[in-house]
């Protein structure tokens, strides 16, 4: 029993080990209306598993909730508002150094389950 309860603890501390550590800021160029761009600043921070922080773009800033890490995955939402309207938006990445893939699912009436992708890379 004591062996199984000390071989969990060593699995558990291996998969906090190999959780990504994405604590910091990091910036996407984002495609826009028109052709132009718009920039997106994601403030990020993991503690183990849990991943928490902000999103700010042209509308301001805004927390992010349900924030996971699993391994090199991540994933958390943000509920917007637009014309009266809420949103959700699902965000999921896969992390590879100092990129972030990630591809962005939109829930509620305006968003209709659309999705994109983009990369946010790790600011200096």
């Amino acid at each position: 029993m004591k062996a199984i309860r000390l071989l969990l603890a060593g699995l558990l501390a291996s998969a906090l080990i190999w959780a990504a550590d994405v604590t910091g800021k990091w910036t996407a160029e984002l495609p826009a209306r028109g052709g132009s761009t718009m920039t997106m600043t994601l403030n990020l921070k993991t503690d183990g598993n849990n991943l928490t922080g902000m999103i700010g773009g042209q509308r301001g800033e805004i927390q992010i909730t349900d924030g996971k890490v699993d391994g090199d995955n991540i994933s958390f939402s943000v509920v917007r508002e637009f014309n009266g309207n809420q949103f959700k938006q699902n965000y999921k990445g896969k992390v590879e150094g100092d990129t972030i893939h990630f591809t962005v699912t939109m829930e509620g009436t305006n968003g209709n389950g659309r999705s994109r992708q983009f990369d946010a890379k790790r600011a200096s």
